[in-house]
């Protein structure tokens, strides 16, 4: 069994990442690591978990195998500069603090995009867990500028629960200000973008310009991310060519649309071959459709030399805790789905 530790145990991000790790068939929870809520039983702050486990926090790391950091962003360098952990034990930071500068104090932090970096993540050690926009985003664009062909600009907009946000409370956090009301934040200067960005270069070697809008939901979690780019003029006159299509622009538009939607969803159907949570829909995805799941699911469409991506992910699952046991699992040389086979919510 595979000894695993939760420090920063009262949060969001941790919550979810225990009732995950309970179901685990080859995880024990050593330590729910607290220092402000000793002794007090984990039940009594994560209320669901009533009847599920008698923990209590602790302020003693238990000698785990495995230390999930739900941390305050900024705060993971602090725990780990000041608690001595065994080289041996390896490290998932839920937080941003190493997603850009990758190593610290003698450890190297592989960036926890699974369909993406899986090998990568294999051969490490330590894991800096994907943001919850920058899962959503990123699993819409980088088939997109791995393949070349789109034209330089990126445009997201994108709307997030307000578990997004953490568990202080904060004046557009609270429920009062928050339900029936949504808000821009953040216009273009998201903190996720950086790593964003960083993906694109690794995956294509360039760059483009993602304009990202982020939006406050007045919902608890979930992402809905549209995302949209023009098709580049070589990728299209490379298919007209190869494929004799839109002789007559102006007659067979639809047609058009209809082969090029095809060519771009052959691409996402490469890129995510044999992934066990990311699917390509072709009817309708809504963001009902993730909650409560690891999955993320996407929808293609090419609208007049336009493509678009619709992008769902439940943001404390795939966005967060999922993602991280989903980290676990490549570490510790099991399938990737182990723990994570989670019952979706309809309604």
């Amino acid at each position: 069994m595979i000894r695993a530790a939760i420090v920063g145990g009262t949060g969001y991000t941790a919550g979810e990442t225990l009732r995950i790790l309970l179901n685990h068939p080859q995880v024990e929870v050593v330590s729910v690591f607290s220092t402000s809520s000793v002794g007090m039983k984990v039940s009594s702050v994560h209320t669901d978990l009533i009847g599920e486990t008698d923990l209590e926090f602790s302020d003693n790391l238990n000698n785990p195998d495995v230390i999930f950091l739900c941390l305050g962003h900024g705060v993971s360098r602090e725990f780990l500069s000041t608690h001595t952990i065994s080289k041996e034990c390896k490290i998932i930071d839920l937080g941003n603090d190493f997603r850009l500068e990758p190593d610290f104090e003698g450890r190297h932090f592989a960036y926890g995009l699974t369909d993406t970096f899986e090998e990568e993540i294999k051969a490490s050690q330590n894991v800096a867990n994907p943001g919850c926009f920058a899962t959503a985003i990123q699993n819409a664009v980088l088939p997109l500028v791995k393949s070349g062909v789109i034209e330089n600009q990126i445009n997201v907009t994108a709307i997030t629960g307000s578990t997004g946000a953490g568990k202080k409370s904060s004046p557009t956090t609270h429920f009062s200000w928050r339900d029936n009301n949504l808000s821009i934040y953040k216009l273009m200067r998201h903190q996720h973008l950086g790593e964003i960005n960083r993906s694109i270069k690794r995956v294509c070697g360039g760059e483009y310009n993602v304009v990202f809008v982020p939006i406050r939901g007045d919902f608890p979690r979930g992402i809905f991310a549209s995302v949209y780019a023009k098709l580049s003029n070589a990728f299209t006159k490379k298919f007209n060519a190869e494929e004799n299509a839109c002789a007559e622009p102006a007659k067979e538009k639809s047609c058009c649309n209809s082969a090029l939607k095809e060519a771009v969803n052959n691409i996402f159907k490469e890129y995510y071959k044999g992934s066990p949570f990311t699917f390509l829909v072709d009817g309708e995805i809504s963001m009902k459709d993730v909650v409560n799941t690891n999955k993320s699911l996407l929808k293609v469409e090419v609208i007049d030399g336009f493509v678009h991506v619709t992008s769902v992910i439940d943001n404390l699952v795939k966005g967060a805790a999922g993602q991280a046991v989903e980290n676990m699992n490549l570490l510790f040389g099991l399938e990737r789905t182990t723990g994570l086979k989670l019952k979706p919510s309809g309604f």
